[in-house]
């Protein structure tokens, strides 16, 4: 019987603290704080990052100005599969190189954390955001929730990969980043990557 694989365990260990100090911020983030603003120049070159990293460079940033008109583009997102399809493929890439640096153990421990503590962060964020807005659609409230989630997700797998230092940044820190400016990538739909 062989035992633990020590050096790899050691090596292990600074990336899942990073994760871990990224799942513990969140709860600071202004979520949904910017909702409807003009978009700024940082916020647009973050949207290009992420158009263009999926492959789609032909689509262009568009900003949603209420909740109405998010409601509708979310709907419209949940029809169009290729930004859906292009995010499934750079996951898979991630989550294999991911695998590559981490006990699969280790891993699916400190995506679970981030879940909660995304859960969390995004729960209250929507309560306010709802508060704010007066917006009594919990459908729409839990969908700019979800959607905080699976950003921090994406953007956790890109530090277990150890791909967070690309430049441009890699399409799920782009979307990430938007969220922690405020702002809701709520997703694409034919040519607009529709940004509340």
């Amino acid at each position: 019987m062989t035992g633990p694989d020590i050096p790899r365990l050691l090596e292990e260990i600074p990336l899942l603290y990073r994760v871990r100090a990224f799942a513990d911020g969140l709860e600071a983030i202004p979520f949904l704080s910017r909702l409807g603003e003009p978009l700024d120049a940082r916020e647009r070159a973050l949207a290009r990052a992420w158009l263009d990293g999926l492959g789609f460079p032909h689509a262009e940033a568009a900003l949603l100005t209420g909740w109405d008109e998010a409601l509708f583009a979310a709907e419209s997102a949940g029809h169009d599969s290729e930004g859906w399809e292009a995010e499934e493929m750079l996951r898979a890439g991630l989550s294999a190189r991911a695998a590559e640096r981490l006990d699969e153990e280790a891993a699916a421990a400190i995506l679970a954390y981030t879940g909660q503590k995304a859960g969390e962060a995004a729960a209250d964020a929507a309560g306010l955001a709802a508060w704010q807005g007066d917006v009594g659609d919990e459908g729409l409230l839990n969908a700019a929730a979800g959607a905080i989630v699976q950003a921090a997700h994406g953007a956790a797998l890109v530090i277990l990969a150890e791909a967070g230092d690309d430049e441009p940044p890699h399409p799920f820190l782009a979307r990430w980043r938007l969220f922690a400016r405020g702002r809701w990538p709520v997703g694409l739909a034919g040519s607009s990557f529709n940004i509340f």
